[in-house]
């Protein structure tokens, strides 16, 4: 995964929004609730949202740690891209976004 990937990856999701949050962060949201997280600078590494089966086999791999501050609402962290790969990253963070996307109320998910 390369930010440039993980940027078409989570653009080609309808509804996509992209913001910047505490000065560094670049985030991907879905009615404007957060869906994956990653830093503009340093080494790539991004957060996303898992369900609670996930994050516990998710956390079992080398390279990823329960998100900083969120990992309370099941976040992991990939520190290492290579934790995972190409076929896992889309349907991990698509996984994300649907999450997120069912949490939101009726009618945000209707002007989606």
């Amino acid at each position: 995964m390369t930010a440039e990937s993980l940027d078409r990856l989570c653009k080609a999701f309808k509804g996509t929004t992209v913001d910047v949050k505490w000065g560094n962060d670049l985030c991907y949201l879905i009615g404007n609730k957060m869906y994956c997280v990653t830093k503009m600078d340093g080494p790539l590494q991004i957060s996303f949202k898992a369900t609670p089966e996930d994050f516990a086999v998710l956390l079992e791999r080398e390279g990823i740690i329960p998100a900083p501050y969120s990992a309370r609402y099941h976040w992991v962290l990939v520190e290492n891209q290579n934790a995972l790969r190409a076929n896992e990253w889309k349907s991990y963070i698509e996984k994300s976004f649907l999450l997120v996307l069912e949490k939101l109320p009726q009618k945000v998910r209707r002007t989606l």
